[in-house]
């Protein structure tokens, strides 16, 4: 007696996502900022406080934040008060101002035994890899929110980009000064982006004397300062 063939039972393997918070990830609040810099500030790694500064001030997207290069960020043996980097996905320059606060971390991370002869601000580990990936980014993160006993599903890599921006909109409500500083080039990404309803951003009194919502005009200046 023959054997019918039978399909092949395969392993149910549990989905990617399962138990995670998946979309857009929390903005850290400024006492989570705060939180953090402290236990970083406490630690004996120069790197970590300086990376975490530079991500918060430069509002960067990870993939651009890890290759930024000594040069973006010194001129003259002295940290810059303001730098712009060319964006990867948009190839197109974002300025941002560097802080006091991160000024002082970065130059305590140039005199680093790590950094000498580095040309990448965040050099890697080993020697093939010119600097550390956004899959190690992405780790370290989640060390920061860990470490003040948030959860790590909830937060990632753009949480850090969104932070600054989305306490700044907050203040003020200027939804125009989001897009210069995050290098978007439409006003419609930025408003998915704060995750603000369309309509209610159309009838904000900052974009009532635009005519066109696209089109940024005049380039405003935010206050970035340390305790954002």
């Amino acid at each position: 007696m023959e054997t019918p063939n039978l399909p092949a039972i395969r392993t149910l393997r549990p989905a990617w996502n399962k138990g995670r918070i998946v979309g857009q990830k929390r903005p850290l609040k400024p006492k989570h900022v705060w939180a953090i810099r402290v236990r970083l500030e406490l630690a004996e790694n120069h790197r970590d406080p300086a990376l975490f500064n530079m991500a918060i001030d430069s509002k960067l997207r990870g993939c651009d934040l890890v290759k930024m290069k000594v040069v973006d960020v010194m001129a003259s043996g002295q940290i810059k008060e303001r730098a712009s980097v060319l964006q990867s996905k948009t190839q197109k320059p974002v300025r941002f101002e560097i802080s006091e606060g991160t000024r002082a971390s970065v130059e305590k991370w140039m005199d680093d035994p790590l950094m000498v002869g580095s040309e990448y601000l965040w050099p890697g580990r080993f020697y093939e890899r010119l600097h550390i990936s956004t899959r190690q980014y992405a780790r370290i993160v989640r060390d920061w929110v860990k470490s003040i006993g948030l959860d790590d599903n909830a937060y990632g890599t753009h949480s850090m980009r969104r932070t600054m921006v989305t306490q700044i909109y907050k203040k003020t409500g200027n939804l125009r000064a989001v897009p210069l500083l995050l290098g978007h080039t439409k006003m419609d990404s930025t408003v998915r982006y704060l995750g603000v309803e369309l309509e209610n951003a159309w009838q904000s009194p900052k974009l009532s004397k635009s005519k066109q919502p696209g089109r940024l005009q005049g380039r405003p200046k935010p206050d970035l300062g340390r305790g954002s």
